[in-house]
């Protein structure tokens, strides 16, 4: 799914991305005006994702989460119907939404990533920063478990 995060919800960027959706932040893009961040979702055909009211009900296609909490926004993604299921071949740059592509096994890489030939890692085409399955990875896992098997239920919804 394509999405446009308001700047309300930057906290989901990345799990969205990690889950292979194409999703733009708002604050990346510098759109603050609620005319600005609509009319880039019309034109690229992407859902908005907010905690404004006003702005979800403008918006040719939204989902309008009430909480802060990053745990019950994900929970009422899911609850909308949006998979939360880790991609088994990450698509998506977590820090741009550039398009990823595995290094190969013989290539170097930067000192903060690790061996390609140890562990699976993928660069970004746009910015050049590398990604693998760590321990952000295995936290995000477990934060995306938890939500799936309350299914969708949340406790939080300050």
């Amino acid at each position: 799914m394509r999405l446009l995060i308001d700047v309300m919800c930057g906290g989901l960027v990345s799990y969205l991305r990690m889950c292979n959706h194409d999703t733009v932040y708002a604050g990346d893009r510098g759109l603050e005006a609620d005319d600005d961040l609509l009319a880039a979702a019309r034109a690229e055909h992407r859902a908005v994702v907010t905690r404004d009211v006003e702005l979800a009900s403008r918006a040719d296609e939204s989902i309008l989460l009430e909480s802060r909490d990053v745990e019950a926004q994900l929970a009422t993604l899911d609850a909308a119907g949006l998979d939360l299921s880790l991609a088994a071949v990450p698509a998506f740059c977590g820090r741009c939404n550039g398009a990823l592509e595995g290094v190969d096994r013989e290539e170097s890489t930067p000192e903060y990533a690790p061996d390609p030939g140890a562990d699976e890692t993928w660069c970004c085409r746009d910015c050049g920063q590398y990604f693998w399955r760590g321990s952000h990875w295995d936290r995000v896992a477990e934060t995306l478990s938890g939500i799936r098997t309350r299914g969708g239920e949340s406790t939080d919804e300050s």
